[in-house]
């Protein structure tokens, strides 16, 4: 699973890499290097207008699902509906009408991951991935809207994930599914419905291609530690506390 990520980039390096139109109402976020789920996070997606236009927005991680009663529910339930798996998503109920009719891109410096039993290193030893060249991540994503009993309106997200490759396999077994440039238009377009071609864009011959993984200090477990010291690589076996 992706359980934590990073987002370093400015609200004007994320309009220029995906090519988005500057806007004063373009919404702007802090730098964040620990954002966890039911943070707000930024949102790259298609407007229904005629014609379509492609903007920045913000929503809260953690799809809420559209049968919730209650505020208190709805946050509550945020945190296990953080990831949706790119095997089952079309047929989920929290997941499946967004992702036919609502899908997004998520921007994202980098994301966390912890070394589980099953891989090389100590279990939950966290190590930051990113692409080796700097280059933002463009993770594939799905949103939606959700209306409370007040009458108050909360946009909610997941990442999308799949099976993990390579050496990111021996890490953890779940890596994002990331979406090339190429795809972008097509995968945010609204009108586009069949599951199978969906599914399709989720599918890329190298999904790990470019990304670098490097182990980083256990300061990261710890939602109220922030900074760019949380990327900073570590030598495993150094001593490392919480504080």
């Amino acid at each position: 699973m992706c359980g934590r990520y990073a987002m370093a980039q400015s609200q004007e390096e994320i309009v220029a890499f995906f090519n988005l139109t500057a806007d004063e109402s373009n919404p702007t976020l802090q730098l964040n290097w620990n954002i966890a789920p039911t943070n707000e996070i930024y949102i790259v997606k298609d407007v229904t207008t005629s014609p379509s236009t492609t903007s920045l927005d913000t929503a809260s991680w953690g799809m809420i699902a559209p049968w919730q009663k209650s505020i208190t529910e709805a946050r509550a339930s945020q945190s296990h509906a953080i990831n949706a798996r790119s095997e089952s998503i079309f047929e989920k109920p929290t997941f499946r009408d967004a992702f036919r009719t609502s899908r997004c891109l998520i921007p994202a410096t980098g994301y966390y991951e912890w070394a589980t039993s099953l891989g090389k290193y100590s279990p939950k030893q966290p190590f930051y991935i990113s692409n080796r060249d700097g280059k933002q991540l463009s993770i594939a994503g799905i949103w939606s809207s959700w209306q409370s009993e007040s009458g108050e309106v909360i946009q909610s997200a997941a990442i999308i994930t799949r099976e993990a490759v390579g050496e990111l396999a021996t890490i953890h077994c779940r890596m994002p599914v990331f979406m090339p440039e190429d795809r972008w238009e097509s995968w945010l377009d609204t009108e586009a419905k069949d599951i199978n071609r969906l599914v399709k864009a989720m599918v890329l011959e190298e999904p790990d291609a470019g990304l670098q993984a490097v182990p980083v200090s256990p300061r990261v477990n710890l939602v109220a530690n922030n900074g760019p010291a949380l990327i900073t690589p570590i030598e495993l076996g150094e001593p490392e506390t919480l504080f």
